[in-house]
C-alpha cells in the first residue's frame, strides 16, 4: 500500500467519524495494523514540521549563494564593459 494511502486511512480514522473497525473493514485492511499506522502517524507528527523549516532554510542559503555568484558576475561584467568602453575610445 502507498504512503499516500496510508495517510488517507490514518487520517479518515483521526476524523473520529468511524471507527477504526468500520475504518478496516472499509479499506479491507487488518485494524491491528491501521492502529500502528495511526501510532507512527502521530510518533513522526512533528518532524513534518521540522522538515518545513529545514527546506526553508536551505532554500534560503541557495538563494543568499545565488545572489552572492550574481552580484560577483554583475561586478565582472561592469568591469570589462568599463574596460571595453576605454579600448574603444567611447569614454
Amino acid at each position: 500500500m502507498t504512503v499516500y494511502c496510508k495517510a488517507k486511512v490514518v487520517l479518515e480514522l483521526l476524523r473520529e467519524e468511524s471507527t477504526l473497525a468500520q475504518v478496516a473493514s472499509k479499506y479491507q485492511l487488518n485494524p491491528q495494523m491501521i492502529s500502528q499506522w495511526k501510532s507512527e502517524f502521530i510518533q513522526n507528527a512533528s518532524t513534518m514540521f521540522e522538515k518545513s523549516k529545514d527546506e526553508a532554510g536551505k532554500l534560503r542559503k541557495e538563494m543568499d549563494e545565488k545572489e552572492a555568484r550574481y552580484q560577483q558576475l554583475i561586478g565582472q561584467l561592469s568591469y570589462e564593459i568599463e574596460w571595453l568602453k576605454k579600448k574603444s575610445g567611447l569614454k
